[in-house]
């Protein structure tokens, strides 16, 4: 028999995607409660090296025990063990684990304006005002470097170079292009 069908004969593979579904889903839950409760960023560290450790000997024991209609028993080389029963707790987990992502990310998290409020800004292509054409390439890496510096604050939303530099060469006033852009703030130079 080879090593792998015995993995397979054993469950070990179905209880490593087990171990690893329900691992994903307690590190999303700990990543929401923790914070609540203040519990500094440590601490969700620990359960996630608890976890990352508990997983070798998670596979050890399912190689070495099973799980049986009378119990956890040790393996005696039969296959008695039900294999569909894995397969539930799998699906479980994973049904949960979908459920945990829908519900944080589409019920529980704001829209990206009124997470920000009033905090949002976009940063125009900066306008070469020399003789000189080349400079152009100055004055875009200047914005673009701004925009890089402010896009760095989490607390402020900062439109993308690529709707910001549409703008480019263009004559629209800045309150047009805050309302097509949904900013509190144009920064042009």
């Amino acid at each position: 028999m080879s090593f792998f069908s015995e993995l397979k004969r054993r469950n070990v593979l179905r209880v490593g995607i087990a171990y690893l579904a329900g691992a994903w889903l307690l590190v999303q839950i700990v990543e929401t409660l923790f914070p609540v409760f203040d519990l500094p960023n440590s601490t969700i560290r620990i359960v996630v090296i608890g976890i990352a450790i508990g997983f070798v000997p998670a596979l050890m024991l399912a190689w070495i025990f099973e799980l049986t209609p009378s119990g956890v028993t040790k393996d005696s080389g039969a296959s008695v063990a039900d294999p569909k029963r894995y397969d539930r707790i799998i699906m479980t987990l994973l049904v949960l684990a979908v459920a945990y992502f829908s519900v944080d990310k589409f019920l529980l998290q704001p829209p990206a304006e009124t997470a920000f409020g009033d905090n949002s800004i976009v940063v125009l292509p900066f306008v070469n005002m020399s003789d000189d054409a080349a400079n152009e390439f100055f004055a875009d890496g200047i914005s673009e470097e701004v925009l890089n510096v402010l896009a760095k604050l989490k607390e402020l939303r900062v439109i993308s170079r690529s709707s910001a530099f549409a703008f480019k060469g263009q004559t629209i006033n800045i309150p047009d292009i805050a309302e097509q852009l949904n900013v509190t703030y144009v920064l042009e130079g």
